[in-house]
């Protein structure tokens, strides 16, 4: 039988939080060549020892590198080129990349293998010496993040269970980084009936003025990934 060259396939994650009220996405700094002391997405190499399938491998990547896996993980992409990972046959790398939107503390995470840090940084910030072409997968998750909140589509457990209009408009717009005009996104709301109102219970607003608290209805969260 002939033999083939095979590419440097990996898992990348993307996690993303609101941390302060502005999004961030989770880094890890290299600890070994390439790209060593580089900052970079979450990642491990492929086991067809040990991975049944892809969602099991971002599991098991996830939980060696960040000691448990985030929830909500999604499959965003799969990225391959010749010159992206010095590892592969040829440079041939090749990545199945993963993103995740939690809510602010959802989570704790720890350095795991071949970790010397994990940070949390603001995704307008992004440090200059990020590792291989994540700064690219980075924004992209980032946009396809901003995709779905702009369409109103949350994914499970980032919204609080019980909210007013007001909160949730300014966690969509932490999520966006601009303003919301208000009267479209209610209209949006309830156009799509995507919230409901829970009988009974109100928050005392301004001016003695009292706000509904609101829950979302099951059609505007996303279903939970892996």
């Amino acid at each position: 039988m002939p033999t083939y060259l095979m590419p440097f396939c990996r898992v990348e994650i993307a996690v993303q939080s609101l941390i302060d009220q502005r999004l961030n996405v989770l880094l890890i700094r290299r600890e070994e060549a390439p790209y060593k002391g580089f900052w970079a997405l979450p990642g491990g190499v492929l086991r067809v020892d040990l991975d049944p399938d892809l969602g099991a491998a971002a599991v098991r990547v996830a939980k060696e590198r960040l000691g448990i896996p985030p929830p909500n993980l999604c499959q965003m992409k799969t990225v391959g080129a010749k010159g992206r990972d010095p590892r592969g046959e040829a440079g041939w790398g090749l990545s199945v990349v993963y993103r995740a939107l939690i809510a602010e503390g959802a989570a704790t995470f720890a350095p795991g293998k071949r970790v010397t840090e994990l940070r949390w940084v603001p995704v307008d910030e992004l440090p200059t010496k990020i590792a291989f072409d994540h700064a690219e997968l980075i924004a992209q998750a980032v946009n396809q993040t901003r995709s779905d909140i702009a369409k109103l589509s949350f994914p499970t457990g980032f919204v609080p269970e019980r909210f007013t209009l007001g909160e949730l408009q300014v966690l969509s717009e932490q999520v966006l980084g601009h303003t919301i005009d208000k009267a479209s996104f209610r209209r949006k709301l309830r156009d799509r009936g995507l919230v409901e109102a829970i009988e009974g219970e109100q928050l005392r607003g301004s001016a003695h003025r009292p706000s509904a608290i609101f829950r979302l209805r099951r059609s505007a969260v996303q279903p939970n990934g892996i």
